[in-house]
């Protein structure tokens, strides 16, 4: 049966985010190496590990697993917008996570500043809205898929830092037929009903359908449960078990037309 559409993960499948994340906190880490002298990887691992740590142990964690918002979003994400009260209690407590991280990364190191580490808090979150990484080949494939099958774009998080991603590369939505956020949703990747929902949306059925991704754990899992054909977005050629099979693993969204074609 013909593919009548394709569905795309956002970060790390046509957004660049890892390159964002990772360069974000190399400049924030370097004024901290300009004031204090630490050394600046030692600083990120420190302020990695301990952001995880925080974020972990408030009470909208299993919300924000649930949605599919991961701890570094938390530290330049505003949460301003979404329906649940969760996202107001994360709105609330954004800035306190951020710079807490911040101050318990430089603890690590056996600096105690907390006016620095409000400084670096705010400098991470500029740092990475200054970075909207597009992969190469994302505005090309898009553009040749446009018209030819329905497009989706299906994607894990906050809707207000969603969006921003989205603003920061004001040409990409115009590329999607429909735009489905999980935070706006109610659930995030892998759960069966945002796929679900994503048929609906679209009018196709599940063999008529690819979900496009580069996490197994949400994209690929998620689409299998329902029986969207997955194709697993393998750009760093990591290593997988086979707890979660995807369908197809390609290194570059060109290869996109092969599936098409063979499954056509």
């Amino acid at each position: 049966m013909a593919i009548k559409a394709v569905c795309f993960d956002l970060d790390d499948t046509l957004l660049w985010d890892d390159r964002s994340v990772r360069e974000a906190f190399v400049e924030t880490c370097r004024k901290a190496e300009a004031v204090t002298g630490c050394n600046p990887a030692e600083l990120e691992a420190a302020v990695r590990r301990e952001a995880r740590e925080l974020y972990e142990s408030y009470e909208t964690f299993p919300f924000t697993k649930m949605i599919g918002i991961n701890p570094f979003e938390g530290l330049w994400a505003n949460f301003s917008a979404g329906e649940q009260p969760e996202f107001r209690q994360l709105e609330q407590l954004a800035p306190i996570y951020r710079k807490e991280s911040w101050r318990r990364g430089l603890l690590a190191l056996g600096i105690s500043d907390d006016e620095l580490a409000a400084d670096l808090a705010e400098a991470f979150a500029k740092e990475r809205r200054s970075r909207p990484y597009v992969y190469e080949e994302t505005f090309r494939i898009l553009q040749e898929l446009k018209g030819q099958v329905k497009l989706l774009l299906l994607t894990n998080g906050c809707p207000a830092l969603q969006q921003e991603k989205l603003d920061g590369v004001p040409e990409l939505s115009s590329y999607f037929d429909k735009i489905i956020i999980s935070g706006s949703f109610g659930k995030g990747k892998p759960d069966s009903s945002i796929f679900k929902h994503a048929l609906e949306q679209l009018g196709t059925k599940p063999e008529e359908t690819l979900m496009v991704g580069d996490k197994l754990t949400t994209d690929i899992r998620g689409a299998l449960s329902v029986g969207i054909t997955a194709v697993w977005v393998n750009r760093d050629k990591k290593t997988r078990n086979d707890e979660i099979v995807p369908d197809y693993e390609i290194a570059d969204l060109s290869e996109l037309h092969r599936i098409i074609e063979e499954l056509s």
